[in-house]
């Protein structure tokens, strides 16, 4: 685990940090997990969650806003659960980070090719058309779903639904001293 301190030092002036919290996958364990946030008060700004490449654990991604609570506190709460069994910060700068957005969006025959361009600007896939809308959706790193978010804002959003961010540590460039071909280091 990266060391864990009360300023964020990533410079995000909301504060965010992200937990990578690798559970044991049974029954109940976010509600759990979700079930700490609550009775303590943190903030949760995302939460993604899904069985990870062994069918035994699951990995929580967290988004934790730690304006109002030390992220030593929550990190000390997390491990006192039973079925936590590793919680790692990642730095946005050292980590690559998704976020998919599925988007319906209000538009007449005269603006639809405006939508498509903009989609295909994004790299987003048209959905479903409509008489008088659009349903898109667009996976990239969080920044360039809100900006999309934002220009779609201007046609008129009807529902969208965000799934918050995955993240995992990018992988190194260059290869450790002694590392197998072929393994990861």
């Amino acid at each position: 685990m990266s060391s864990i301190n009360s300023n964020n030092p990533y410079g995000d002036s909301r504060q965010h940090h992200i937990l990578s919290v690798m559970v044991q996958n049974r029954p109940g364990v976010l509600a759990r997990v979700s079930g700490l946030f609550a009775r303590r008060g943190y903030n949760i700004y995302s939460l993604a969650v899904a069985p990870s490449d062994d069918p035994n654990y699951s990995r929580i991604t967290i988004v934790v806003d730690i304006s109002a609570t030390p992220l030593e506190q929550i990190v000390k709460q997390l491990f006192k659960l039973i079925d936590v069994v590793r919680i790692t910060e990642l730095d946005p700068r050292k980590s690559v980070e998704r976020e998919l957005m599925i988007a319906t969006v209000r538009v007449d025959g005269e603006h639809r090719g405006q939508i498509a361009e903009l989609a295909n600007l994004f790299e987003a896939k048209v959905l479903a058309v409509g008489a008088d809308a659009v349903t898109i959706s667009i996976d990239g790193n969080p920044e360039k779903i809100d900006d999309f978010e934002e220009l779609l804002r201007g046609y008129g959003i009807v529902e969208s639904q965000r799934t918050g961010r995955v993240a995992l540590p990018k992988l190194e460039r260059e290869a450790r001293k002694g590392a197998t071909k072929g393994k990861a280091s």
